[in-house]
């Protein structure tokens, strides 16, 4: 992720003239500064509420070049439980720290930092982020410019706004050019990547068909901006021409596996393309490979930190131009079904591993 930091830090300070930030540190930020602080860690993989560990030490002086900055949110995103349990493709070294994007406010700086200001919301970006205070190099977070109507609400869609909404603009636009009117179909729509697909989409006036794996969830997803709302089962892809009038549907995206894969596989049109990106049911993907054969169906699958690796400076600032700002504004949003804090971190885990709940599980400051 080393790439992904030197991006981020380039692109926002090369927008550093629109930024207005206080620059007076304040007595209570100080206070912060000095504080014990806990964070979470693992030294072994296992059932995420067994094997976490609370711990909690005396904040270290700053060397030269670094901030510290207060956590304010950060979400717990199933590849965070899949890399404690040990089934994540870069399986991490012991201690670990869990975490993988959050939002803070920076609390002190060292004497050499200048682009960043005490007081300053920043993006965190790669690993460690559940915790209460991180201290890193100025170069590993990304500055926000201060913004007008901030809220715990927008606060919290931040925190969420470097991986999931990444990976649904990318799999939308980096494999097949859908135009205006098309269908694409997605699996786990009601997850935070599905919620983000459905806005994408609909904002370029795609239409996209949502298989969910329980009842009860079709109004928000129509909300969103859905078309429509199926649940899986065996006979999916004959639901799914139904719903479409037998639309040719060249997209699927699938983050459930299992016999799921092959239902939707079984629903695109010839040339059609299916994009692995998760393995939510925990079961291998099941297909009749006759499919991929006489209805040339291109598999193929997506994993986020391939693309921050392989993806250059330019490409990168293409995708967060577009993202940021939809986020701030409000047009691209996340579901939040929960909040806790470092101290409740074995609740929030279990809340986060179960299938039903209602959008993202986000790890919290007691305080903003």
């Amino acid at each position: 992720m080393k790439g992904l930091y030197r991006f981020l830090f380039s692109f926002f300070l090369s927008n550093l003239a629109a930024l207005a930030i206080a620059g007076d540190s304040d007595v209570s930020l100080k206070r912060e500064s000095a504080a014990k602080y806990k964070y979470i860690e693992f030294n072994e993989f296992g059932r995420p509420e067994e094997v976490l560990l609370i711990k909690e030490e005396n904040p270290r002086p700053l060397d030269d070049g670094e901030i510290r900055v207060k956590v304010l949110a950060s979400p717990i995103n199933p590849s965070n439980l899949l890399q404690i349990t040990g089934n994540y493709g870069s399986p991490p070294e012991f201690p670990a720290m869990p975490g993988s994007e959050g939002v803070g406010r920076v609390i002190e700086i060292s004497e050499s930092v200048r682009h960043i200001k005490i007081g300053q919301l920043v993006l965190l970006v790669g690993g460690g982020t559940w915790r209460e205070q991180i201290v890193a190099p100025a170069s590993q977070f990304l500055p926000l410019p201060e913004l007008e109507n901030l809220d715990d609400k927008l606060i919290e869609q931040l925190s969420m706004s470097i991986v999931n909404p990444v990976t649904a603009f990318l799999m939308l636009n980096s494999f097949t050019q859908l135009k205006e009117g098309q269908w694409l179909v997605q699996s786990a729509a009601n997850s935070a990547v599905g919620g983000y697909v459905i806005q994408l989409a609909r904002q370029r006036g795609i239409k996209t068909v949502n298989v969910v794996r329980r009842s009860g969830l079709a109004d928000d997803l129509i909300a969103k901006g859905g078309d429509v709302v199926l649940i899986d089962g065996p006979d999916l892809a004959a639901k799914i021409k139904r719903a479409t009038d037998d639309a040719p549907i060249q997209l699927a995206l699938d983050a459930v596996g299992g016999d799921t894969f092959g239902r939707l596989a079984n629903s695109l049109n010839n040339d059609g393309t299916l994009i692995a990106y998760g393995v939510l049911s925990g079961r291998p993907a099941n297909l009749n490979t006759a499919i991929t054969i006489f209805k040339d169906i291109r598999i193929r699958g997506f994993w986020l930190a391939k693309w921050y690796e392989k993806a250059n400076g330019k490409e990168k600032k293409e995708v967060f131009d577009q993202i940021i700002p939809l986020v701030v504004s409000g047009s691209l949003a996340a579901d939040v079904d929960s909040r806790f804090t470092i101290d409740e971190i074995k609740q929030a885990v279990l809340r986060a591993a179960k299938p039903a709940r209602n959008g993202k599980v986000l790890l919290v400051s007691r305080a903003r």
